[in-house]
C-alpha cells in the first residue's frame, strides 16, 4: 500500500512496541517488539536504563521502514509511567542519564518520603491542589528519595524525563513533558490550574528544571538530522509530545468521553474512567485527560500479566495456549483456589505497598491449570475491587473498553466480564498504546478519528450461571486482605531488611 504512513512507538515494561499505520484508514502494516527486562536491585525498587528504549525505538523504526511503500509523515510516542529519569543540562549533559530510571507505582521505595512529605504539605491540601494523594505513583517522592539517598545525583540532576518526553527529546532535541503525565507527577503540578505548582517543586527538587508543558497530542518538534541518521526517519518530520501508556491505549479505542471506562490488560492492569468534572478521592488518582478539557480518575494494579508469566515461568515456561486451556477447563472459582494479586504491593484501592500475594485454598489435589485461573481470577477480583471504587467516587460508568494483549484468547476477558457483571467492546485492533500513539500523531497532523480507525468488533457478555457463584468469592475476596494484612505485613518488613 503506497501512501501517508505514521509511526507509533510505545515504551512498555516488559518490552517497547512499534506499529507503522496507513494515516487515512488507520491499517496497521506493520508491527515489531523489543522484549526487555527490568531491574529489581533491592526489594521494592523496580529500575531500567533509558538508554535501552532509544536503542530499541532505533531497531524498531529500521525495522519498520525498511522497505516500507509510503513515507511516515509524523511520529507518536508514549510510554510506562509516571517514572523518574534524571539528566544533567546542556545539550550534551541531558543525553546522558544520571542514574537508572525509577518506574512507576510498581517502584515502592519511597515509603518514607510519601509519609514525611505528605505531614510536611498537608494530605489534604496535596489532593486537593494536585487531584490525587501522594503514593507510589507519584513522582515527588521519588524525587526526594533521590536527594535523600543520592544526593550527588541530586546536586547534577537538572531535567526530568519520563519515557514518551526521552524518546521525543532523543527525536528532536526538545525539552517538554505532556500535561497529563505532569498531573501524575504529584506534588509537583497544580491540576486546577494546569501548570507546574513551583512552591512544592522547589521544596523537594529545587535545581531541577521542570520542563515546558504541552499537551499529549501536540507537536514537540520535528526530527533532527542526527535522529534521522540513526532511525531512517525523514528529517523534519513532526514528533508528538506523547503521554503515560494507559491514556494512549485509551485513545486508541475511543474511551475519551464522560462515562467511558478504559480496561488495560497487561504486565499490569489499569483503570482510566473519563469524567465529566474533577473528582478528588484518596484512594483513587484523579488527573487530567489526554486530550484539553477532559478530565479523568484512575485506579491501577501493581501486577496482573506479571503473576501469570511468573506462575507460567516457576511451572516450566509451557505454551501459553496449553496453559490457559488448563485453567479453562478448571472452571469458575479454580476449584476453590482464591489469590489476592498483591505480589509488588499494590496500588488501588488499597494504597498498600507492603501487600504481599496470598493464594488461599490450597490442597494437593490442586493443578498450575487451577493456580493459571485463580491468578486470572484474582486480577478480575481487582477490577471489580477498583470499579466500585470509581463508581462511589461519582464515577457514572456506562462503558468499559478493553485493550492490550490479555484481550487475546478471550478467557481472561471473559472472567472478568463475569466477576464484575459488566459488558466490554473489544475493537478490532487490541495493540494498545503504541497505536494511540500513531493515533495521536495523525490527529496532529490531519484528520483521524478512533472509531473510523478502530471500530467495536466483539463484545464481551457475562455469564449470568456463575454470578452467584463469583459474587460469593468476592465477599471472600474483600475480607482476605484485612484477615491477613498483619501477617503480610510482618514479612514484607523481613523482606526488606534481608
Amino acid at each position: 500500500m503506497t501512501g501517508s504512513l505514521v509511526l507509533g512507538v510505545d515504551v512498555g515494561t516488559s518490552s517497547t512496541k512499534g506499529v507503522l499505520v496507513e494515516r487515512a484508514s488507520g491499517i496497521v502494516l506493520r508491527t515489531a517488539v523489543r522484549a526487555h527486562e527490568v531491574s529489581r536491585p533491592r526489594q521494592g525498587h523496580v529500575e531500567m536504563d533509558p538508554r535501552v528504549w532509544w536503542a530499541e525505538f532505533r531497531e524498531i523504526a529500521a525495522e519498520l521502514l525498511n522497505g516500507a511503500d509510503g513515507r511516515v509523515e509524523a511520529v507518536g510516542v508514549s510510554g510506562m509511567g509516571p517514572c523518574v529519569v534524571l539528566t544533567g543540562d546542556g545539550p550534551a549533559g541531558a543525553e546522558e542519564p544520571l542514574r537508572p530510571a525509577i518506574l512507576y507505582g510498581v517502584d515502592t521505595r519511597a515509603t518514607e518520603q510519601i509519609a514525611r512529605l505528605s505531614d510536611e504539605l498537608g494530605a489534604d491540601a496535596v489532593l486537593e491542589r494536585c487531584g490525587s494523594l501522594l503514593s507510589t505513583q507519584a513522582v515527588g517522592p521519588k524525587l526526594a528519595w533521590v536527594a535523600e539517598h543520592e544526593p550527588a545525583v541530586a546536586d547534577r540532576a537538572r531535567r526530568l524525563y519520563m519515557p514518551s518526553s526521552w524518546l521525543a527529546s532523543r527525536l528532536t532535541g526538545e525539552y517538554v513533558l505532556d500535561h497529563h503525565s505532569a498531573s501524575q507527577s504529584v506534588p509537583l503540578y497544580d491540576s486546577r490550574a494546569l501548570e507546574w505548582y513551583e512552591p512544592w517543586a522547589r521544596h523537594i527538587a529545587p535545581r531541577l528544571e521542570l520542563p515546558p508543558l504541552r499537551w499529549p497530542g501536540e507537536i514537540a518538534g520535528a526530527v533532527t538530522a542526527r535522529a534521522a541518521g540513526e532511525t531512517g526517519l525523514p528529517e523534519g518530520v513532526p514528533v508528538i509530545t506523547g503521554t503515560v501508556d494507559a491514556w494512549s491505549e485509551a485513545a486508541s479505542v475511543g474511551a475519551q468521553r464522560p462515562g467511558d471506562l478504559m480496561i488495560m490488560y497487561g504486565t499490569t492492569m489499569f483503570l482510566v474512567a473519563t469524567t465529566g468534572e474533577r473528582l478528588t478521592v484518596p484512594n483513587l488518582w484523579g488527573t487530567l485527560g489526554a486530550y484539553p478539557g477532559t478530565r479523568s480518575l484512575a485506579g491501577g494494579m501493581a501486577t496482573s500479566g506479571a503473576v501469570t508469566e511468573w506462575l507460567r515461568g516457576i511451572a516450566g515456561a509451557p505454551d501459553h495456549g496449553e496453559l490457559l486451556a488448563e485453567a479453562r477447563r478448571s472452571g469458575p472459582g479454580a476449584r476453590g483456589l482464591l489469590m489476592l494479586p498483591y505480589f509488588a504491593g499494590e496500588r488501588t484501592p488499597i494504597a498498600d505497598p507492603d501487600a504481599r500475594g496470598v493464594i488461599a485454598g490450597l490442597t494437593l489435589e490442586h493443578t498450575r491449570g487451577d493456580l493459571h485461573r485463580a491468578a486470572l481470577e484474582a486480577t478480575a477480583h481487582g477490577v471489580r475491587h477498583n470499579i466500585a471504587a470509581l463508581r462511589e467516587a461519582g464515577a457514572d460508568l456506562r462503558r468499559i473498553v478493553a485493550v492490550g494483549g490479555g484481550t487475546q484468547g478471550g478467557l481472561w476477558t471473559q472472567i472478568v466480564s463475569d466477576i464484575t457483571g459488566m459488558e466490554q467492546e473489544i475493537p478490532s485492533v487490541t495493540l494498545g498504546a503504541s497505536y494511540g500513539a500513531a493515533l495521536f500523531a495523525a490527529q496532529a497532523i490531519g484528520d483521524a478519528d478512533a472509531e473510523r480507525w478502530n471500530p467495536v468488533s466483539e463484545v464481551r457478555t457475562p455469564d449470568p450461571a456463575v454470578r452467584e457463584r463469583y459474587d460469593r468469592l468476592h465477599r471472600l475476596y474483600l475480607d482476605l486482605y484485612p484477615a491477613t494484612r498483619p501477617v503480610i505485613h510482618d514479612l514484607a518488613a523481613w523482606q526488606r531488611d534481608t
